[in-house]
Parts: structure tokens; C-alpha cells; sequence
């Protein structure tokens, strides 16, 4: 019996949520994703301080500040990446832009273009951006200049149904992140059957399935091997080392749990949303409201550090 991270790679495109390249070589996936969480990790790891010093000279011998020098760490982190993966890297807008279009669209244009000039093509990148209403019309714009677009911070239908309306190219529903609000909110546990995560991203496979919803649907932010193994079948499923670790040992059988062909069966209705009928939507989902704030103040706390190591590394470099 093969692995069941062999046997998944045969139903789902199994991509890596890491910026670690050593765990990038060992698990040998198609795609690999980033987010400012991930790159401070990184950043904070000697075995990337090239990456980081490289950067600090860079936005030094301009006279940039360390805002820039931060971007080129991304960008620098994420060309790396792109000489092991075959397939797309993700990397992100600033989380501090999530509410502004026309910031989020100039700094998406300056990512593809700095990756441009090393030699990288956009269509080998992904842009992620906050599922928020203003990221998702970034995104839709984004997306008409050729340059595709990975939302982040996905917690409900209502989010899905605007990012398939926007015409984006990839979501990531967010399962362990789902979860924890509802431990906390409810007191109990869930088995990975019956795990409110799981079935949030069931739900949106099922809609975009039956009614033809190109976006691609990629699973992300697992609590445990059980909650991968209950999307087998997704498009895509966003994994960390510890779990394409635990998948890799594991010799058991895996069953496909999603299909097109069973989507289709049940379809859910179709929905039409405007900006006010998004937001309300989002404002009665408690748990989205709450996740998708809490991710990207998060987010925006890990930008803020890795802005500031930048700052002392300029004083020094």
C-alpha cells in the first residue's frame, strides 16, 4: 500500500503551507504558499539570512525603507521557492492594505513586477489577498491584467460566492481556524467527520461543482491529519510539514471524500451578492466576522516584527 500522502497527490494537488525549503525538498509538492507569519518564521532562521541580509543591503544602497526592504524578503524568499516547486508560489499583500483597492492593487503590480525582472513569470505566482469585500475587488481587477490571485482569510459561502463572482483564481478556506472558534464557542469536541471546518469547505466545493465555478477550492489551516483526510478530493489542500510528514508515514487507506459528480447531486442554490448583501451576510456569520478580523490583525502584528528586524538590520548593514 502506498503512503496516504500518495495516495491524496492522485485526487488532490497537494501544495505546501511552509517557507521552508528543506521541508519544500523532502515533500516534493506542487505549489507552496506564504504568508507574513510564515516569512517572519523563516526570516528569523539562519539558514535564510542570506535572504534577509541580501534585502537590507538592497533597500540601504537605495535609500528605501524598511517597508521595501520587507517586500524584497517576500520576493526574495519566494524566488528561492520557485526553483523547487514546479508549480505556483503564493505570496502576499500586505495585511494592513485589506480594506484599501487601490493600495492593494499597486503593491500586487509591484510583486509581479519585481519577480518579472529576476527571471520569474506571473503565471509561476499567486497573489494572495484578504477575503475581505476590498480585496476581493483588488483581486477582480487583478485578475483582468493576468495576474492570478489566491484569497486568504475564507471562513463562509458568502465569501466563496463573491471571490467566484470576482472571477479569482484561487480560494483558501480556512478548516482548523473554523474550528477553534467553534470549540471555544460550543465547548466540545468535533471528530474530523463532523468538524465545523470541514464542512464549510464542503459546502463551497459542492457550489462551485454545481455550478461551474472555475475558481479553484483549496483547502487550508489544519488542526489534524483527520481533517486533510475527510477533503481528500478537494482541488487543492495547503499542508504543513508536520502533517505532509504524518500523511507520508502513514500507509493506510485513504478514501475520496469530494467529487465533482457527487456535488452536483445536492446542488446548493445559487447566489447573487452586491457589496451590501456581502457585508451583511458577513456581519450575521459571528465566527467569518470574528476569524477573518482576528487573521488579519494577526497577520498585520507579524508584519509590524518583521518590519522592525528590518529596521535594525538597515542600521547596521
Amino acid at each position: 500500500m502506498t503512503s496516504k500522502l500518495d495516495q491524496l497527490r492522485a485526487m488532490t494537488t497537494v501544495v505546501a503551507d511552509t517557507g521552508d525549503i528543506d521541508a519544500i525538498r523532502a515533500f516534493r509538492p506542487t505549489d507552496c504558499t506564504t504568508n507574513p507569519s510564515l516569512i517572519l518564521k523563516a526570516a528569523q532562521t539562519p539558514a535564510y539570512a542570506h535572504l534577509v541580509d541580501e534585502a537590507a543591503l538592497w533597500a540601504k544602497s537605495h535609500g528605501y525603507p524598511s517597508s521595501a526592504a520587507v517586500d524584497r524578503v517576500a520576493v526574495n524568499l519566494g524566488e528561492e521557492l520557485s526553483k523547487i516547486v514546479p508549480g505556483r508560489v503564493s505570496t502576499e499583500v500586505n495585511a494592513d492594505l485589506s480594506f484599501d483597492v487601490g493600495k492593494s492593487i499597486e503593491k500586487a503590480r509591484a510583486i509581479i513586477a519585481d519577480y518579472e525582472r529576476r527571471g520569474v513569470g506571473r503565471e509561476r505566482i499567486l497573489i494572495k489577498l484578504a477575503s475581505t469585500w476590498e480585496g476581493i475587488a483588488a483581486a477582480e481587477q487583478l485578475q483582468k491584467e493576468g495576474i492570478d490571485c489566491n484569497m486568504t482569510l475564507l471562513f463562509s459561502l458568502a465569501q466563496a460566492v463573491a471571490c467566484a463572482q470576482a472571477k479569482v483564481f484561487l480560494i483558501s478556506p480556512f478548516v482548523g481556524r473554523i474550528l477553534d472558534w467553534h470549540v471555544k464557542a460550543e465547548g466540545r469536541a468535533f471528530t474530523p467527520a463532523d468538524d465545523p471546518g470541514v464542512r464549510s469547505v464542503r459546502q463551497i466545493y459542492a457550489y462551485y461543482k454545481a455550478h461551474g465555478v472555475d475558481t479553484v477550492v483549496m483547502g487550508a489551516s489544519f488542526r489534524s491529519q483527520g481533517e486533510i483526510e475527510e477533503l481528500a478530493g478537494c482541488d487543492r489542500l495547503t499542508i504543513s510539514p508536520q502533517f505532509l510528514d504524518s500523511l507520508s508515514k502513514d500507509d493506510g487507506e485513504l478514501p475520496r471524500r469530494l467529487s465533482p459528480e457527487a456535488a452536483a447531486a445536492e446542488p446548493p442554490a445559487r447566489m447573487t451578492l452586491d457589496e451590501g448583501s456581502f457585508r451583511w451576510l458577513l456581519n450575521e456569520d459571528a465566527m467569518a466576522t470574528e476569524k477573518l478580523a482576528e487573521g488579519i490583525r494577526n497577520f498585520a502584528k507579524d508584519l509590524r516584527a518583521l518590519q522592525a528586524m528590518m529596521s535594525k538590520k538597515l542600521e547596521t548593514a
